[in-house]
């Protein structure tokens, strides 16, 4: 991975596949067009940035992540009152883990996914609850010259219908529980995305195919697709692909769907965990 020079901010790569964590700013105070520059540069070259140490009110929250773009508003998933871009991940203690756990890349079932997620650590476990990435442009780059050649031709069909209606999804609608959900007509729509990517800054391709949204190859049926999409989702993980992000009170953790999956851990029953997250808008994918 080439390394790109910074003047503005420090920068240390996690592992040899992705990953940085930056220090030497502050993301509730005013970032110069340069600093927030070269933190963009950061998350389109490493696939996920970390920050510690940093104090986040919902406002400020906010206002870094307008930086990067609009905000979504979740279809599906309730937001805090008063502040309908921000979700609040609160697991108590003594639950498992239930949202966002099983690698996946966020709302791919949207027509436009969304380009990324910033996400503050407000109560975090004294062990357990890491999160991890993995780089889908590698694991594009380390496929044969002919499954590159197959793939490039293929089109994936997204929905959200088996995510949302599983057994432990359907619990949380029309709840008073810390993440509740409320009825969207986009869980039983599909939409279409290329199984090969091209990133829209650094033009470099990246698989784009999960287990947790993509349902089967356009033209393909459903028993002929799951081969070739269980070999994908699995490669797409490998272990040299990845990096962990270690949670702290206080840490930021902003990543970039165009170009990895995440997984949550669960790992940390007897703990409580919160976390809030803001969603940037994305667009087309090509």
């Amino acid at each position: 991975m080439s390394q790109p020079s910074f003047k503005t901010i420090s920068v240390r790569q996690l592992t040899g596949a992705m990953g940085a964590e930056i220090s030497g700013v502050d993301l509730s105070g005013e970032l110069t067009d340069e600093q927030f520059e070269e933190i963009r540069t950061a998350l389109f070259t490493y696939g996920v940035i970390g920050f510690r140490d940093q104090t986040l009110t919902f406002d400020a929250h906010q206002a870094f992540a307008k930086r990067f773009g609009t905000l979504e508003v979740h279809p599906i998933v309730n937001s805090l009152d008063g502040y309908p871009e921000i979700i609040k991940m609160h697991k108590p203690a003594g639950t498992p883990a239930s949202f966002g756990v099983g690698w996946h890349t966020d709302n791919s079932f949207f027509e436009k996914p969304s380009l990324g997620s910033i996400v503050y650590g407000e109560v975090i476990p004294p062990v357990g609850g890491d999160t991890l990435f993995s780089n889908q442009q590698l694991a594009y780059e380390t496929l044969s010259a002919g499954m590159k050649e197959t793939l490039e031709r293929l089109t994936a069909i997204h929905s959200a219908n088996d995510a949302y209606t599983s057994p432990t999804a359907l619990e949380k609608y029309d709840s008073d529980g810390p993440i509740s959900y409320k009825h969207s007509d986009i869980i039983a729509q599909s939409v279409e995305h290329p199984v090969v990517i091209r990133h829209p800054v650094t033009s470099r391709k990246a698989l784009y195919v999960n287990s947790m949204f993509t349902d089967r190859i356009k033209g393909w049926t459903r028993e002929e697709s799951l081969p070739l999409i269980e070999f994908l989702c699995k490669h797409a993980v490998r272990e040299d692909f990845q990096c962990r992000f270690r949670w702290e009170k206080g840490s930021v953790a902003m990543w970039d769907n165009r170009m990895v999956q995440h997984a949550g851990l669960n790992d940390c029953e007897q703990y409580e965990r919160t976390l809030y997250r803001v969603t940037v808008n994305g667009g087309a994918l090509s």
